[in-house]
């Protein structure tokens, strides 16, 4: 309903924020990675999901759309509830918990208040396919030291192709071509392949 909330921050603590946008002060939760990023800010944006319940109307807010789509992920898993979810992330960071979910990484997500043996293993099972075709949450900036492949390697993940697939494709056109392609003809030729 509500995609992000951009205004004066009046109120901030661990686990909520106030924000004033409109006229109007919206209550947000938060984790605490996005309290730690938010520093002394005076005008901030946050990226919210509303949980509608029916008693009620809970805003939860993100520093970045990729913490948001975590977040997301994790409540598709069966018995983790949003407050799960944001201990989740305050817990560790958003990179920490998608690493250890993709390598399989029960002890660390056990250690995460309200996670269990069990429930760490469901939310591996669950996620670790999803997490892998995503290939990284932190958007991908690249850098004048990057190769052509990595950048097009980068630009195909976004796209929502799977990193492996990916990775296959472009180092075949790379070398069929002996690597004398633009970043735009090697990621033409790999769109055609995948």
């Amino acid at each position: 309903m509500y995609a992000y909330i951009k205004g004066k921050l009046v109120f901030k603590n661990p686990a909520y924020v106030v924000i004033e946008a409109g006229g109007i002060g919206y209550h947000v939760n938060i984790s605490l990675n996005t309290f730690s990023l938010l520093g002394d800010q005076e005008a901030v944006t946050l990226y919210t999901w509303l949980h509608v319940k029916e008693d009620a109307h809970t805003l939860y807010g993100f520093a970045d759309e990729n913490e948001r789509r975590l977040f997301l992920h994790l409540l598709s898993v069966s018995g983790i509830g949003a407050a799960t979810a944001r201990m989740v992330l305050s817990s560790v960071t958003p990179d920490e918990i998608q690493t250890a979910i993709i390598n399989g990484n029960v002890p660390l997500i056990q250690r995460i208040k309200g996670i269990g043996p069990k429930s760490a293993q469901r939310i591996i099972l669950e996620l670790q396919d999803k997490l892998r075709k995503e290939g990284l949450l932190s958007p991908v900036k690249p850098t004048a030291s990057q190769t052509v492949k990595d950048e097009a390697l980068s630009a195909l993940v976004m796209l929502g192709f799977a990193r492996n697939a990916a990775e296959k494709v472009l180092e075949n056109e790379m070398n069929k071509a002996n690597g004398e392609l633009s970043v735009e003809q090697l990621i033409k030729f790999a769109l055609k392949s995948l």
